[in-house]
């Protein structure tokens, strides 16, 4: 299971555990559970404080426990946690064994004071970039506080459950027997839906901080690259995000960032956040912003207000709120959303095993993402709205030569059809003779290209786009004076990650050059 290189990298992580603990496997005679024991019986071998049990009693078989001795901490992994879960277990393995976690005292404080029983579930695949963020944060919250309970379910191990409750995106969270949310969520935004109270308290905190001199809205590529701009300025910047990372954390495999040959996005984002926290950064995370109330006099303070009633003020502003998916508009996509309909193949490709789907565009997103469902799927059906696909000739290429890809071009989707519970079709349009045809299968992933994050913004003076994009000048400056925009949310072409780094560095700049001669 594990390689010299990884074995010799894991002991040396071990080094790091300071008290003993034990691993309670739950077993039957099945290939599964003979490769889970051959990996936990090398973790067992590279350190003297761990103890290899196999007598577990977990219903769910192959599985084991991570216990302290004679406390039971409420942390089990169903399945062989290995591919992205790898360091899950890694940390999992360090946490119980006394390890401290990286979480800042207040949100350690806030997992401790949970009150009630909170089992939760999770459902993840490995090969989903999204799962991670979500299997770790409950796995600590488990360790911390003994009222919580989290098991980890790798869903192509499991797949009695998956049918059972319709898993059809990962990861999947159930607290107590119910559904609780889908996708990737950070520990604090999984800690805020369960402390009800934690919105309000934070809203009053940063309702409390002075005025920034360059404030961040948006924390992907755009708005981390500005804030180091800022910082290194030596004046006050704060990032006010939904979500740390945007749009990247959702994105596999980067093979185009220049000087770093291969790299995926949550490896990209945690170097992002990293490199951002050596500098006097207010990051402010859970936080959507829902109006923006620009200053009534040259040099005044601009207002952005947020979803959670918050609000901040800044003498400048870079606006970096980056894109989403686009959305097909279609009737039964939001009826079917993670019930059938995906925006993520590499999350949810595995929980379609063996089952046939289609994938909306001919880009390079929808073909790449055609050809790594083919691996999985029995089926792939690509529909292109145009005559011709659109994506890199080497991936057409590749993508003709799958045995199991259909392409239809000229089509137009206009239904996806399903049974109440789940997807069972799809209704497209031939655009050349108008006749309507339909496709039997159970999965259907969009890839259809991005809509700027800029609908918080349409009652205020920025200039928009037809497209909705922010309008910048060369300094990426707004139509408003010291309000500047970066990264894929304005009209500057080529939605590249390296662009959008260059793009809020120069807003920064931007930003400073203003505030020294205003």
């Amino acid at each position: 299971m594990l390689d010299d290189n990884l074995k010799s990298q894991l002991q040396t992580y071990l080094q790091k555990v300071t008290q003993p603990f034990e691993i309670v496997a739950s077993l039957d005679d099945g290939a599964k559970s003979k490769e889970l024991f051959k990996l936990l019986e090398q973790i067992a071998s590279l350190s003297d404080k761990i103890t290899l049990h196999g007598d577990g009693r977990d219903a769910r078989v192959p599985s084991f426990a991570l216990n302290r001795p004679g406390e039971d901490t409420g942390l089990v992994f169903a399945g062989i946690p290995m591919g992205h879960e790898f360091t899950s277990l890694v940390l999992a393995l360090l946490q119980v064994g006394g390890h401290p976690p990286k979480a800042s005292d207040d949100v350690v404080e806030q997992i401790k004071g949970l009150e009630g029983e909170l089992n939760f579930e999770t459902y993840f695949s490995l090969s989903c970039q999204n799962c991670p963020d979500v299997v770790q944060a409950l796995n600590l919250m488990a360790v911390l506080n003994p009222n919580v309970r989290h098991v980890a379910i790798d869903g192509a191990l499991f797949q009695d459950e998956v049918e059972t409750r319709q898993v059809m995106s990962v990861p999947s969270i159930y607290l107590n027997g119910e559904p609780f949310d889908q996708g990737r969520m950070s520990l604090e935004q999984i800690l805020a839906k369960v402390d009800t109270g934690a919105a309000k308290r934070d809203a009053e905190k940063l309702n409390a901080k002075e005025s920034f001199d360059v404030l961040m809205v948006g924390g992907g590529p755009a708005g981390a690259a500005a804030a180091i701009y800022a910082a290194r300025k030596g004046i006050r910047t704060g990032v006010a995000t939904e979500r740390f990372g945007g749009q990247v954390l959702d994105t596999m495999a980067i093979e185009n960032f220049i000087s770093v040959s291969e790299t995926n996005g949550p490896k990209l984002v945690a170097a992002l956040e990293e490199h951002v926290k050596q500098y006097d950064v207010d990051i402010m995370p859970l936080q959507r912003a829902v109006k923006l109330v620009p200053a009534t006099q040259p040099g005044g303070e601009h207002e952005v207000r947020f979803e959670s009633g918050a609000s901040l003020k800044s003498r400048t502003l870079i606006l970096a709120t980056g894109a989403r998916w686009r959305e097909m508009g279609v009737p039964g996509e939001d009826e079917y959303r993670n019930k059938g309909v995906a925006y993520c193949p590499h999350c949810d490709g595995p929980l379609f095993k063996g089952k046939r789907v289609a994938v909306i565009g001919g880009g390079n997103s929808g073909v790449e993402a055609a050809i790594d469902l083919a691996g999985l799927v029995e089926h792939v059906t690509l529909i292109e709205f145009m005559d011709e696909l659109r994506a890199d000739a080497v991936l057409q290429k590749k993508l003709a030569s799958l045995p199991n890809v259909d392409v239809i071009k000229g089509a137009r989707t206009t239904e996806v059809n399903g049974d109440g519970k789940r997807v069972n079709g799809l209704t497209y349009e031939e655009r050349t003779s108008g006749e309507l045809r339909k496709l039997e299968l159970e999965g259907v992933f969009v890839q259809i290209g991005l809509v700027p994050n800029t609908e918080w913004l349409t009652d205020s003076s920025i200039e928009l786009s037809e497209r909705g994009e922010i309008v910048t000048d060369a300094r990426g400056m707004t139509s408003v004076p010291g309000i500047f925009a970066a990264g894929d949310v304005t009209t500057v072409p080529y939605k590249q990650i390296v662009i959008a780094m260059g793009e809020g560095s120069k807003a920064a700049l931007g930003a400073f050059d203003y505030l020294i001669r205003s």
